[in-house]
């Protein structure tokens, strides 16, 4: 008989806490929530005050049944999940399915998994707490009726397969309206003039200042350049002024995934993945917080490590307090679980995690870098403006001996500028002065970063929340992560040098970003639609303010079903109220008309996407359609863009009698002959290709699948034996069969493959 059966989450975890435990303990994982609502009903009883259904779900039964023998051989059943709500939800769960009395169950929680933690959790263990797991059951029902009142409408009013979330919709809300501004932004031209200047005593003695005006237009730029060609440098002000600069405090959940994306390139869901097994395995506290407070155990033990290994200068005990809404200062920030660990076991990537973690914890600690910001202002004789030198130079770094933040956008910082010795009333000489064309920049697309920084910011969703949101809104194709390559463009550029005036042209990039989030048409579509209809469910003042609805649930100021019923009332007339409206969504838009046809070309989304149509709906002659290519979307493809979508199919001409045809598919444009289908080349221009180069393509390709021939029978062609990745396989009628693991290829005769193809089922995937 087991004494004590102690149920956590996972199994990483369990082996964890065994380490710590005696042997009258032992620890078992439950594999994460044990039930949940019905995959395809409600599973919610809205007259019985929104009362959950819940069912163990399919792949937790065998946990379930192996939990319940354990627990019932058990003196003490100690719920072990994590201390979130969810961890509150899970310990709730297994306290029904495993029908336990309340007699024997003791209720333990700790921020991270050491000896110590784990002792003073089983000294202090304590009841569930009903208000956290009501506060779960709030959001948990609350989004299983906004998806299944909401979805089927999408699927009658815009596209069928649809789906819609309530924080999801919110995030892909922001994405479309910054995408909207960038493509409203009307880049505004520039010109900034800087000077390269000498003091004239030795080679590193270059000073580069900026004038302290910006011109609109070129002829202005030359005009002030002109002036400048025997003026006299002269400077008139070095202004000195002492700096501090203060480490950045510990990490929450959200400034995690923020710095591990700018500084690892690390996504928000593989960051999660990596703090949850690094707080399993023992080396970092909870991952899943909003407080940036440390214990005194915490503080004491980082004063001992910083003074140790750097001396005492360098420690600064600082006691931070979070800013955040709704943050439970009673949690502690992400950071080691022993701080005089630098270094750790795991995989790489675990490590670079661990090692961003534990520098940005012990540099909170550390004292601040010393700097001498200096300005130097530089008289021009000639004109009365002058040019300004910046520099600055680290006295002490203090914190930043060990670790320096990083932002989340490229900006012209004077950091590192170090500005030669300079006294007031000094001569320069000139050594070169340009005005450079600058275009003024569009908002900056979203990072996952970024957005779950700016989710933060406006009170959307909790710590818990931000990694699966941004993963859902991806997976729903709402959203797609992406690189955009870069434009290029002309810029002036007037140069004086050696009294001379130049004036030149140069090539500049722009525009192009990498892992970015660009809304998809759908998603745009689907965003249009939410906020023409259900604007107050995505309005951002309103879902943080429900989100500060439930937390009220989980300290027990509100009630859970009431929360519920509010949002509920309103918004389930308001689906009732669209259903009934016989206008379908697709976001047309008129493009113009077609020169040859005189038809409307209009775009919009489909049922099976974005397209283009020839022609209107409502007409005896039946419309023409084309889809959309990767790259094009509703709101910038152009008439002439549309036009040259809809001149496919197109016949090329004859081949050995049979006709090719180039098209355009769902995995791009294809050429069609005989039945069979020949991809093009990647980035090959389909309006380019005529019959010799489609011909060269199908030659190409069938002299390669020649070589993939294992056997071929005259008498019936359509049955073939080929070679693929895996070893032979059969092929008769564009379906693939397995072939026996004995199979005989030299005995292979056409009754006995016609045989495998009666008896045998297709390989070919069925879709779902």
């Amino acid at each position: 008989m087991t004494d004590n059966l102690v149920i956590v989450e996972s199994p990483a975890k369990a082996r964890t806490l065994t380490r710590f435990l005696e042997d009258s303990y032992l620890v078992k994982a439950s594999l994460g929530h044990v039930r949940d609502l019905p995959p395809r009903s409600l599973g919610v009883d809205i007259k019985n005050n929104f009362t959950p259904h819940y069912i163990i779900t399919p792949d937790k039964r065998k946990a379930i049944a192996e939990l319940k023998k354990y627990a019932e051989r058990a003196t003490t059943v100690w719920l072990a999940s994590d201390e979130d709500r969810e961890g509150e939800a899970i310990s709730w769960h297994l306290i029904q399915v495993l029908g336990l009395e309340h007699a024997k169950v003791k209720r333990i929680v700790f921020h991270e998994i050491t000896r110590t933690a784990i002792n003073e959790a089983i000294k202090n263990p304590r009841a569930i707490n009903l208000d956290l797991v009501n506060a779960q059951q709030a959001r948990r029902v609350l989004d299983r009726l906004v998806g299944f009142e909401l979805s089927p409408l999408l699927w009658r009013k815009v596209k069928p397969a649809l789906s819609a979330g309530r924080v999801q919709s919110v995030a892909v809300r922001l994405i479309v309206e910054r995408e909207d501004e960038i493509r409203k932004f009307t880049p505004e031209s520039s010109y900034r003039i800087t000077a390269d200047l000498s003091t004239g005593k030795k080679e590193d003695s270059k000073i580069r200042a900026e004038l302290n005006r910006i011109y609109s237009r070129n002829e202005q730029a030359a005009e002030f350049l002109k002036k400048c060609i025997d003026a006299d440098f002269q400077v008139i002000a070095v202004e000195t002024k002492p700096a501090r600069k203060s480490p950045a405090p510990p990490f929450t959940t959200s400034t995690l995934q923020q710095e591990a994306s700018r500084k690892l390139g690390f996504s928000v869901s593989k960051t999660m993945m990596l703090a949850q097994q690094l707080y399993e395995s023992g080396f970092i506290t909870y991952m899943r917080t909003d407080s940036v407070n440390l214990s005194s155990l915490a503080l004491s033990k980082a004063k001992e490590v910083i003074i140790k290994t750097y001396g005492s200068s360098f420690s600064h005990t600082r006691k931070y307090t979070t800013r955040t809404k709704g943050a439970q200062e009673a949690h502690e920030a992400i950071r080691p679980a022993y701080l005089d660990q630098q270094d750790i076991t795991g995989t790489r990537d675990q490590k670079k995690l661990y090692d961003l973690i534990w520098k940005r914890t012990i540099a909170s600690q550390m004292s601040d870098a010393l700097l001498e910001k200096t300005t130097v202002t530089i008289s021009i004789s000639t004109v009365r403006d002058n040019l300004i030198a910046r520099g600055e130079v680290i006295k002490y770094e203090g914190f930043l001996k060990i670790y320096r933040e990083s932002q989340d956008e490229a900006s012209d910082s004077d950091e590192d500028v170090i500005l030669p010795p300079l006294e007031q009333g000094q001569k320069l000489d000139l050594l070169e002065m340009v005005a450079t064309e600058r275009y003024s920049k569009p908002p900056y697309r979203y990072s996952e970063a970024t957005l779950v920084k700016k989710l933060e910011e406006l009170g959307i969703g909790r710590p818990s929340t931000y990694a699966p949101t941004i993963s859902t809104i991806q997976k729903r194709n709402y959203v797609e992560k992406t690189d955009k390559t870069a434009s290029r463009r002309e810029i002036d550029k007037i140069v004086l040098k050696d009294g001379k005036i130049k004036s030149m042209s140069e090539e500049e990039t722009y525009g192009g970003v990498k892992q970015r989030l660009l809304p998809t048409d759908i998603g745009i579509i689907v965003n249009d639609f939410l906020m023409e209809y259900f604007e107050n469910i995505i309005n951002y003042n309103f879902t943080a303010d429900l989100e500060k609805e439930f937390d009220q649930i989980a300290t027990g100021r509100k009630v859970w079903h009431s929360v519920v019923r509010e949002f509920y009332e309103p918004f389930s007339k308001q689906v009732r109220q669209t259903f009934k409206e016989s206008r379908r969504f697709s976001g047309e838009r008129l493009l113009g008309v077609d020169p040859h046809t005189g038809q409307k070309v209009f775009v919009k989304v489909g049922r099976y996407g974005p397209m283009i149509q020839l022609g209107e709906s409502n007409t005896a002659a039946k419309p023409k359609f084309a889809a959309l290519k990767k790259g094009q979307n509703l709101d910038a493809i152009t008439l002439e863009e549309a036009l040259n979508l809809l001149q496919f199919p197109l016949e090329l001409g004859k081949y050995n009698n049979a006709q090719v045809t180039i098209a355009l598919g769902k995995y791009g444009p294809y050429i069609k002959y005989k039945n069979s289908f020949y991809s093009l080349e990647k980035n090959e221009d389909p309006g380019k290709v005529d019959l010799d180069r489609a011909i060269r393509l199908i030659e190409e390709t069938d002299a390669e699948n020649q070589k993939n021939i294992l056997k071929e029978f005259p008498e019936n062609p359509e049955i073939r034996i080929l070679k693929g990745k895996w070893g032979p396989y059969l092929k008769f009628r564009n379906r693939n069969y397995r072939l026996p693991k004995d199979f005989d290829l030299k005995q292979a005769t056409l009754e006995v493959c016609l045989h495998i193809v009666q008896n045998s089922k297709s390989t070919r995937r069925r879709k779902k």
